[in-house]
């Protein structure tokens, strides 16, 4: 672990803000942008093609460029074949599919009044991350035509923070049977829409301030939100379920020294009808030397705090769980990415300043068919983005292990060798 080289495995023309796996496709759908200033650097949903070359290494294609004319996507997440993009203080709801290519063709003509980039740009990070050199960063219209396999559509927008100075949504979530989708930004309010009939069922004020993230568990039964205000809180529709206190156990933690920045549910690997909740909790002050961050880990039912652990004097800028469970993903405002065990909030890999600048998401492979073949001999495979415009795949090869039956065998010529030993030094010792 520790400073090292992770090839890039896909560069973009402008800086990337978050990123998602397709679980049906696999697809790896990444977006960021300039947003509305006008230096060049264009505003753009990424669709790109992942695939595995070698037992350990990996490449990207682009497959398809969505303009977002003059609003960067700032976060995203996605259902079925649907992209919820949370763009300055809205919402924008897209509907994208593969297509054949004479499909395809004719999506692109019709969508040219929109997008430049809508197109069948193709690109491919060679071995060793070729493609994050500057060669690779050029406008895809530019890029060699080939089949556009990509159909975009815009279908419905949501109002999503109404902040009169500077609305901004900061996070946006699908819940896990996609009947609902649920916002928090700027102005603390967390909105809850109907999907996919965007019918707005509930609009709280969650926070004294931001949200900074939220999260449904199954059943949506239970929301959790963390703000700015120093509050983690669970709810029940929109009333207050309770808030929680991940330091209660730990006197030497002054309140309101840290604050909550992220949270995430995640399944326990082998336990059908168990659940957990991951908290993140950073400095809320910067201090000349760093007090450590932590991780929490919480009953996700009953709420009560399992395990808290220190991961570093990094500050956290972003948390993403596996779909099984067992690996929680963390990265850092100086470019860090780190992947913990769930079980014991374990380091289990680490590299630090794998990107140039603060680590803006991760999105771990998921536990579908097309998720686990691109895993291939991985236990883990976990991908980051960052303001620095880089794409990255960071891996945990499946650690070795021997069979039982060969490790008992091993343990009995042991003891016959130790007794023939014996035998040759003590004649007369059996």
């Amino acid at each position: 672990m520790g400073r090292r080289k992770v090839p890039d495995l896909y560069r973009a023309p402008f800086p990337l803000y978050t990123i998602k796996v397709d679980p049906k496709t696999g697809m790896v759908i990444t977006a960021g942008g300039g947003g509305a200033s006008k230096t060049g650097i264009k505003n753009a949903v990424h669709f790109l093609s992942l695939q595995l070359v070698a037992e350990h290494q990996y490449s990207a294609t682009l497959l398809h460029a969505h303009d977002t004319q003059t609003r960067a996507t700032m976060n995203l997440a996605i259902g079925d074949g649907v992209i919820a993009a949370g763009q300055d203080g809205s919402c924008s709801l897209m509907r994208f599919k593969q297509c054949q290519q004479k499909e395809s063709r004719k999506g692109a003509a019709k969508d040219a009044g929109n997008s430049e980039q809508q197109g069948n740009a193709r690109r491919r990070a060679g071995k060793g991350g070729k493609g994050g050199q500057d060669g690779a960063a050029g406008d895809p219209s530019e890029m060699k035509d080939d089949t556009a396999q990509i159909s975009v559509e815009d279908f419905g927008e949501v109002q999503s923070d109404i902040n009169p100075l500077d609305p901004l949504q900061k996070v946006v979530r699908f819940s896990a049977d996609l009947s609902l989708l649920l916002t928090g930004g700027t102005d603390g309010h967390v909105r809850v829409w109907e999907f996919p009939s965007l019918k707005k069922k509930f609009d709280f004020k969650a926070h004294e301030g931001e949200v900074e993230d939220l999260d449904i568990g199954p059943g949506n039964e239970h929301l959790v939100t963390v703000g700015r205000d120093f509050v983690c809180s669970t709810w029940s529709g929109d009333q207050l379920a309770m808030s929680l206190c991940w330091h209660e156990n730990m006197p030497q933690i002054a309140d309101k020294a840290y604050r909550y920045m992220a949270c995430r549910f995640g399944k326990v690997e082998d336990q059908k009808d168990a659940l957990r909740l991951y908290t993140v909790q950073i400095p809320h002050k910067r201090e000349r030397k760093p007090p450590p961050c932590y991780i929490t880990k919480w009953d996700g039912k009953s709420f009560l705090p399992m395990l808290t652990a220190q991961c570093g004097n990094e500050v956290i800028s972003t948390l993403a769980v596996g779909d099984s469970g067992t690996f929680i993903g963390l990265g850092t405002v100086t470019g860090s990415v780190a992947i913990y065990i769930a079980f014991s909030l374990q380091k289990l890999y680490y590299v630090r300043e794998s990107h140039g600048i603060v680590v803006t998401d991760l999105a771990f492979l998921p536990e579908t068919l097309n998720g686990r073949r691109l895993k291939g001999n991985n236990e883990a495979a976990m991908l980051s983005v960052a303001v620095d415009s880089r794409c990255q795949m960071h891996t945990v090869r499946n650690r070795s292990s021997f069979p039982i039956w060969l490790v008992l065998i091993f343990c009995g010529l042991m003891v016959v060798g130790a007794i023939l030993l014996l035998q040759q030094l003590f004649p007369g010792f059996i």
